[in-house]
């Protein structure tokens, strides 16, 4: 296996605790919110990481490296942290939404370490893939910081 294969594994593999991270953390919220616009959000979320996880999976099989399937420590001990969390403020819409953002806010810097390292070490084969699934984690930051600015507001 080359340099370039390895380095590339290396780079999906933390891409995809970062999803799984995401699946976990957008199903926490989903549990937590009354809201059912909100919840059904989260659910699609949930889902859509579930998918980029599996997107990153098949990309680093196709490099002939084994795929994690895990999530990773960081985002266990930040879901043990919401539940400590929420059951102190009653798992309000602003709460839940602002640990959503918080989760986001981790996926968008992985992305953007990943970008680095793919410029860095010259991975072109991965850039499209990384690329695409970093400007889908930016949307879904952005509608989590609108819809909790919107939660603050009201």
């Amino acid at each position: 296996m080359t340099d370039i294969n390895k380095e590339s594994i290396s780079v999906l593999n933390d891409l995809i605790e970062t999803s799984k991270d995401g699946q976990e953390g957008f199903k926490t919220c989903a549990e937590d919110i009354k809201h059912p616009e909100l919840k059904a959000l989260f659910v699609q979320r949930a889902a859509d990481c579930a998918t980029a996880a599996a997107e990153l999976q098949a990309a680093v099989r196709a490099l002939g490296g084994d795929p994690e399937t895990s999530t990773s420590v960081a985002g266990d001990l930040h879901r043990r942290w919401v539940d400590v969390k929420s059951m102190f403020t009653g798992k309000d819409e602003e709460a839940v939404l602002n640990e959503a953002e918080r989760g986001e806010d981790h996926a968008l810097k992985a992305y953007k370490e990943a970008l680095e390292k793919i410029t860095k070490h010259n991975l072109v084969g991965i850039r499209d893939l990384v690329e695409r699934q970093y400007h889908g984690v930016q949307r879904n930051h952005d509608q989590v910081k609108a819809l909790r600015n919107q939660a603050r507001a009201s």
